[in-house]
């Protein structure tokens, strides 16, 4: 009897181990990769609003600021592309959408950097909607994208963990990718050019300077040098210090002994 009682503990003991090494690590994987596929969708349903917006926003901008018409069509590039990823993708991002969703948020910042400049566009109502309308979308879209990768995070964690790892092994759990930007020039802030603007020929100006023209070099003189302008548009003197090598002109020595 006693030794049957002994039998049964070490039986309760084998299962309550098997369910604690096999049982329990399988539905915590399950809860969260079902966890990153929902948080997967909520970041989808807002690149797919973005989607949508961008048409509206390049056609106002378009109307309003056609000069811009390189940061349009590179904006209207990178959106179907990332609709075309989008549609080929299997219920989770890759690296290949990663980096074209990445590029098409820098693009789209940086046309909103640059339309800045165009009274009409600031005053129109439909830009400035849709301006607080791609705002308010590409905060979800952040805010989902945290959300994203901290489900990720746990998952891979739990995959490379003991003895959860061997339970992923055995039932071929894989890691999931995050949703993030590698490419270095995403990183960075926008470049504010105005497009074909910046292009145009200077209008000239009395002198024979172009409007906004920069001059030639840095013509700051070295410590110790005076730079004096003339009044007319002939280039400027720089005068060296005086030293006992090379003492000032008689016109230019000053004090009672100048003469």
């Amino acid at each position: 009897m006693t030794l049957l009682i002994v039998i049964l503990i070490l039986l309760v003991v084998v299962v309550g181990g098997g369910v604690g090494l096999f049982i329990a690590p399988y539905n915590s994987f399950v809860k969260l990769r079902n966890t990153i596929q929902e948080s997967w969708r909520q970041v989808d349903v807002e690149l797919n609003r973005r989607y949508e917006l961008i048409p509206n926003l390049v056609e106002t901008v378009r109307a309003g600021a056609a000069h811009e018409r390189n940061t349009l069509e590179e904006v209207t590039r990178l959106r179907n592309q990332a609709v075309q990823l989008a549609a080929g993708s299997h219920g989770g991002p890759d690296g290949q959408r990663d980096q074209v969703e990445s590029q098409l948020t820098g693009a789209v910042h940086n046309l909103i950097a640059q339309v800045e400049s165009y009274p009409q566009l600031r005053s129109n109502e439909n830009f400035l909607e849709l301006q607080r309308e791609l705002a308010s979308t590409e905060d979800r879209i952040a805010s989902g994208r945290r959300y994203y990768n901290a489900n990720v995070r746990a998952y891979n964690t739990k995959i490379e963990s003991f003895p959860s790892n061997m339970v992923a092994n055995m039932f071929h759990f894989e890691k999931a990718g995050y949703f993030q930007v590698d490419d270095p020039a995403v990183r960075t802030a926008p470049n504010v050019s105005f497009g074909e603007i910046s292009q145009r020929p200077a209008q000239s100006q009395p002198g024979g300077q172009g409007q906004g023209q920069i001059g030639q070099g840095d013509q700051t003189p070295a410590p110790g040098y005076q730079v004096q302008q003339p009044d007319s548009a002939a280039a400027p003197e720089i005068h060296q210090p005086a030293t006992e090598a090379n003492p000032l002109p008689k016109n230019q020595r000053g004090g009672p002994f100048g003469n």
